[in-house]
């Protein structure tokens, strides 16, 4: 049953990739994001497509998927490691699945700014993480500089300690270090798609969510939620993920390319992100929910356990080693 499931996914991925006719490009790469055409990352990856396309003579053809056209971000990872021509913008707590190492850049409260990751992201050590994951599924990743948001809590009643969380069904992704870290600042993690949350806290299946404020405008969640506390718990710091064979199948020269462009594109949707998020707030506050900014200190201190439990301590001390941090 499952070589059948994985054989109609890359049935449906080959289909969506060759809609509309023959292309000039000799290598097409299918990028999924669960986000819209509106999000600077998405307009990140616009900049990606148009250079990789100069860069390569147009012999390398990106074409963008948003709204998570190609299927969950799990089920592209799976397409790509299984050979199909497909990349996904993903954290780095799904992929920890497969490399342990990488699950850290998703930890709770593990950088302050975008400065921070970028340098942790672009360190002697992170690309020996990317040679790791590479033999450990088949993952190739182009660049990890996509930061897409702090991450802050959206529900329906006010939020000023994690003791406010007690009872609350929230939405993450289903990576254990995002599911620990929501468990342990007092709400119950409940994983689910991204698309599927509006519903979800529309028809009350959850009591509330943790996002972006990109993504959380995208979605229209202002319309379905009442709050957000702006804990910041999780620096969204993403990456652009391939499959290592279809990347091996290109000349060195496009390899070379490729990660080249996703960097730059990285960059240009990290400062986007950044410009962008006073205006988001600005829309959803006039759309009626209101922002609260709490004492910090409760939720840090209650995420520590994550490092212990998911054996993490180590990892960070890696990370903070690479920002001069004692």
């Amino acid at each position: 049953m499952r070589t059948f499931t994985k054989a109609v996914a890359l049935a449906t991925v080959s289909t969506l990739l060759s809609v509309g006719g023959a292309f000039a490009a000799n290598w097409t790469l299918g990028v999924n994001t669960a986000l819209t055409t509106d999000d600077p990352t998405y307009k990140g990856l616009e900049s990606f497509q148009q250079g990789v396309a100069k860069a390569t003579n147009g012999e390398v053809e990106i074409r963008l998927f948003p709204g998570s056209q190609l299927g969950k971000d799990e089920d592209v990872l799976e397409q790509a490691r299984a050979g199909a021509n497909v990349a996904v913008i993903v954290d780095g707590g799904r992929l920890a699945l497969f490399t342990k190492e990488l699950g850290i850049l998703a930890a709770p409260y593990i950088v302050d700014t975008y400065e921070e990751a970028r340098k942790v992201v672009t360190s002697p050590m992170f690309e020996g993480w990317v040679e790791k994951l590479r033999k450990a599924s088949g993952h190739q990743i182009l660049s990890f500089n996509w930061y897409q948001g702090s991450r802050h809590l959206l529900t329906n009643k006010p939020i000023k300690v994690p003791a406010d969380l007690a009872g609350i069904r929230m939405r993450t992704p289903g990576a254990p270090v995002w599911m620990e870290t929501i468990r342990a600042i007092g709400a119950t993690p409940t994983p689910m798609g991204w698309t599927e949350v509006y519903s979800a806290l529309q028809q009350k299946v959850i009591d509330g969510a943790e996002a972006q404020l990109p993504a959380v405008h995208g979605a229209r969640l202002y319309e379905v939620v009442k709050n957000v506390t702006e804990t910041g718990h999780f620096f969204l710091i993403t990456g652009l993920v391939t499959g290592a064979a279809w990347f091996d199948s290109l000349p060195e020269k496009h390899r070379k390319a490729l990660r080249e462009e996703a960097l730059k594109a990285g960059d240009m949707a990290s400062h986007g992100t950044m410009d962008s998020i006073a205006g988001y707030k600005q829309k959803m506050q006039e759309a009626g929910v209101a922002f609260a900014t709490p004492d910090l200190k409760p939720f840090k201190d209650a995420s520590k356990v994550v490092y212990d439990k998911l054996d993490l301590n180590d990892l960070k001390a890696q990370v903070d080693g690479v920002l001069g941090r004692k």
